[in-house]
């Protein structure tokens, strides 16, 4: 995996901070009773997270967040920043106070820093195949109530964000057309509804295609196409429509379906599926 320039737009803490105190209560719920029997309550100790495999850090600033809860005092400091690439072996951060708090934190903040970059890992995998010739998109197949971080775990790896949920993109899907009685229809209503928004609909035949193009679609979703089907629709868009590739995307088709000429595929292992990074977090007394 390569590096990327980080510019990354940080999470905003309101995305966060109440997720952390659910997953807080969620496992400590009345007190870590094996870390109040066996962990003096004034020992101070540092914890330090450790990058096991290569991979894509992402979560730094909700990892924190775990122990902040726990005890303001604790001091986080990082030593790599989202989007950096990590070798095995190499230390990601250091948190330094009450060993208690530590302790009771360290399964949350290494779930969410798991999780959100093994998303970010698998984003940039994506992103290198693609080698500039296509733009990689995510989806709404994220887990409930976690949808922010896993977008801005994809947006860490490089990929880019489809809509963030059903408010703030159209999305015309087979049971629309079918309840709206056709594409022509479900065009117009749409278009009287959102004038000026971007309209895409969903084909999975090339004679969907065509209608698509014909109602004035702005983008087309090829849904579950052959290779040879999309060329074919690209051919026959000639440009009228943005064309976004889903269904059946492995890491291993990116590069042959970069050379199809469609502008964006659409991914949903970036967040469905995407295996945790590999990273430890070791105390010690100071």
């Amino acid at each position: 995996m390569s590096a990327v320039v980080n510019s990354l737009r940080p999470l905003e803490p309101d995305q966060y901070r109440d997720i952390v105190r659910l997953a807080l209560a969620e496992d400590v719920g009345a007190g870590d009773i094996t870390t109040d029997a066996t962990v003096p309550p004034q020992q101070q100790a540092r914890g330090v997270f450790l990058m096991k495999g290569d991979g894509v850090v992402a979560g730094l600033d909700v990892a924190f967040e775990v122990f902040r809860q726990i005890d303001p005092g604790v001091r986080a400091t990082p030593r790599k920043r989202d989007g950096d690439v990590c070798r095995p072996g190499e230390e990601i951060a250091e948190v330094v106070g009450l060993a208690r708090a530590l302790l009771v934190g360290e399964r949350t903040a290494l779930n969410f820093l798991q999780r959100l970059s093994g998303i970010a890992t698998r984003a940039r995998r994506f992103v290198e195949a693609a080698a500039g010739r296509i733009t990689i998109l995510d989806t709404r197949k994220t887990t409930p109530g976690l949808r922010a971080l896993e977008k801005y775990a994809v947006r860490t790896g490089g990929a880019t964000n489809h809509r963030a949920g059903l408010f703030d993109a159209i999305l015309i899907k087979d049971n629309h057309i079918r309840l709206a009685g056709g594409v022509q229809a479900a065009v117009q209503r749409t278009r009287a509804r959102h004038p000026g928004h971007p309209v895409e609909i969903e084909a999975q035949r090339l004679e969907e295609v065509d209608e698509a193009i014909a109602a004035g679609a702005d983008w087309i979703l090829l849904d579950n196409m052959s290779t040879a089907d999309i060329r074919d629709a690209v051919a026959r868009a000639r440009g009228r429509a943005m064309l976004e590739i889903s269904g059946g995307v492995t890491l291993d088709r990116i590069p042959e379906l970069a050379a199809t000429g469609a502008n964006s595929v659409s991914v949903g292992a970036l967040t469905h599926s995407a295996p945790a990074v590999d990273i430890s977090f070791e105390i010690e007394p100071v």
